[in-house]
């Protein structure tokens, strides 16, 4: 069962954000149970601008490829290399050591909180 931590606020399209700065971006528990076992992600290089609501990279499973959308709008500031290295780090841990990309942000999408987030799962 997917768990939505309640310190994230998220996109409709199964993404987070944390409220660090810089801000820390990953996919949820739910993008990572449809996609199934994850085995490439290509994100955008350090000093790339990201818009809130835009394409900012792809992830590819053993089912499909997904493309990923950026809940912020900033200047990447660090991309996870582990997880580019080891994509399976996004399945066993996506809010922990299978972040994506820190972004300093300059503007935020339309954002949910966990409880809103769940609700749309549910419904």
């Amino acid at each position: 069962m997917a768990t939505f931590p309640a310190h994230l606020r998220y996109t409709a399209d199964h993404e987070w954000v944390d409220g660090s700065v810089p801000a820390v971006i990953g996919i949820t528990d739910t993008a990572t149970e449809a996609l199934g076992d994850i085995v490439y992600l290509e994100l955008p290089s350090v000093g790339s601008q990201v818009t809130a609501g835009e394409v900012f990279g792809e992830v590819e499973s053993t089912k499909s490829v997904s493309e990923l959308y950026s809940p912020v709008s900033g200047t990447v500031v660090e991309v996870n290399q582990a997880a580019v290295d080891d994509p399976s780090l996004v399945n066993s841990d996506p809010y922990g050591e299978g972040w994506l990309v820190k972004v300093e942000v300059t503007a935020e999408g339309d954002l949910l909180d966990a409880a809103a987030y769940e609700a749309l799962q549910e419904g």
